[in-house]
């Protein structure tokens, strides 16, 4: 094998986060990103080729990059490379933050409509109460700026996911698994929200310890780390589909 089985795994269970975004309703054509650290490795990790659709990705086509965005490896011969808005934002993650094994990034509706309202997300539902002390980052145009890297980091401190202003949603994670149901349950967060704000009707808020008491329960050392359990799960219902991510 041209891998070793570490990054072979790593590429498979990237490949198959990939496949399981645009299935529910995560994906932005061409666009966004999904980056992995290969296990054991510090600046070593592996991207989408730009140009390629979520639903065409597999475990053979990730480009390999280090965090300085150069390239490693390429299969692509016809001189598919790497979005740099993609580098940017996710290899600031990746270099600051040494416990993040995967970062996510997306454009989805809902997402981009948390991102504009200036409540950020609100505490209305158990699921968004998972994320009660969501960082935030402002706006600073296309993401091409090396110099934005500082601010966005910063902005994320130590916490696991971040909404982009203006822009979309951001979560940083140990692992894949955990990254995918963490976007997962994000993206869920975002769309209760935007259907309860267009019912215009009064909106119950819980007490600030029933939040807490619920963000407590969701911590990954209070009960477990929420996404582990989940993968094979997800692994199975995408090989119930197509098990081609696996190429």
């Amino acid at each position: 094998m041209k891998y070793s089985n570490t990054e072979w795994e790593a590429r498979v269970d990237l490949a198959a986060c990939y496949r399981l975004m645009p299935l529910f309703g995560m994906s932005d054509l061409v666009y966004n990103h999904i980056t992995a650290r290969i296990p054991g490795t510090d600046d070593e990790i592996l991207i989408n080729p730009y140009g390629y659709m979520y639903e065409e990705i597999t475990a053979s086509s990730l480009i390999k990059i280090n965090i300085k965005g150069e390239v490693l490896e390429n299969p692509h011969a016809d001189g598919t490379g790497v979005n740099q808005a993609g580098y940017v934002i996710h290899s600031a993650v990746h270099t600051s933050r040494h416990d993040v094994g995967c970062v996510i990034h997306t454009h989805s509706r809902a997402g981009m409509a948390v991102s504009a309202m200036e409540c950020g997300l609100l505490p209305i539902t158990q699921t968004s109460m998972r994320f009660k002390d969501i960082a935030y980052h402002d706006y600073e145009s296309v993401a091409i700026d090396m110099d934005e890297q500082q601010r966005l980091v910063a902005d994320l401190g130590q916490q696991d996911a971040m909404i982009l202003r203006n822009h979309g949603l951001l979560v940083a994670s140990p692992s894949i698994a955990e990254a995918f149901n963490a976007m997962y349950w994000l993206e869920m967060a975002c769309r209760a929200q935007v259907d309860a704000l267009a019912g215009n009707t009064k909106l119950i808020i819980p007490s600030a310890e029933v939040v807490d008491k619920t963000h407590h329960l969701y911590q990954p050392s209070v009960r477990r780390p929420f996404g582990i359990m989940e993968w094979p799960a997800m692994r199975r219902y995408l090989d119930r589909r197509d098990t081609s991510y696996k190429d």
